[in-house]
Order: structure tokens, then sequence, then C-alpha cells
């Protein structure tokens, strides 16, 4: 028995692991997950959601979907304040935050440039208030320092 134990141990390693790669939350699940999480955990899972909107509306321009576009646009936006708002409030993964809102504002910076001149607007606007977030969160990392 001592022989197969480390085998039998692998064999149920490996099955856990597949049964958990099997299963990816809806975004509505997630959603439900991160309004009801507690605070610590709130930036990274609405930061989860962002990303997910963020390649929902990659998807939607490539299909020429403009309300869905449109709405994938505004819901980045939001779950983003989220983030950024449970991140200041619980001063937890204030840094992690900062980084994912910078590099969605990056990625809404290259579908800006190929989309048509009333949807830039709105993108830029996006950008604008994602940069928003970032300031204040790195205000609250490094900017309440004094040179005493």
């Amino acid at each position: 028995m001592r022989k197969h134990g480390p085998l039998v141990l692998f064999c149920v390693v490996v099955a856990c692991l597949v049964s958990f790669a099997g299963k990816e939350e809806s975004l509505e699940e997630l959603i439900a997950r991160a309004d009801a999480a507690h605070a610590e955990q709130q930036p990274d899972l609405y930061m989860q959601i962002a990303d997910r909107l963020l390649k929902s509306a990659g998807e939607a321009y490539k299909s020429n979907q403009w309300p869905k576009f449109r709405s994938a646009l505004d819901d980045i936006v939001k779950y983003s304040d989220s983030a950024h708002a449970a991140a200041m409030h619980s001063n937890k993964h204030v840094k992690r935050t900062e980084i994912k809102i910078r590099q969605i504002s990056m990625r809404l910076r290259d579908i800006k440039l190929n989309v048509g001149a009333d949807d830039q607007e709105r993108v830029q606007a996006a950008i604008d208030r994602l940069e928003g977030f970032r300031t204040e969160l790195l205000h609250s990392m490094f900017g309440s320092r004094s040179n005493d």
C-alpha cells in the first residue's frame, strides 16, 4: 500500500485540478460573489469582472455590435469604480487594483484608435474616468507622505 500512496495522492490532486478548471463562473455568478464578498476580497473580484467585460467589449467591437460594446464599456467603468472604492475603503489590494486599471486603460486606448468618431469620445471618457480612479489610488499610496 505504501508503494501506491504517492500515486493515489497524485491522481486525487489531478482530479481536483481538472474539476476546478472545468467550472468557470458565469459573469452573473462572479458579480453576485463580488457583491457578497468581504471588503478585502472585493477589489480583485471587481477587477476580474472588469477584465471579462473588456474581453466582451473587444469581441463586440470586432463583430460590430456597437450597443453591446457601449454597454460593456459603461460596465467596465462601473466595476472599476467599485474595485477602486473597495480598495480605498479596505486599504487592501490598492497597488494591484491600480495596476489592473492601468492595464485596462491601456487596452482601451488601443481600441479607441480603431472605433468611429462618435465612439472615440465615449471610449476617451471611459479612459478619463479610469485614469481618475488610478490617480486616487496612487495618491492614497504615495500622496500623503510629508518631508519633515
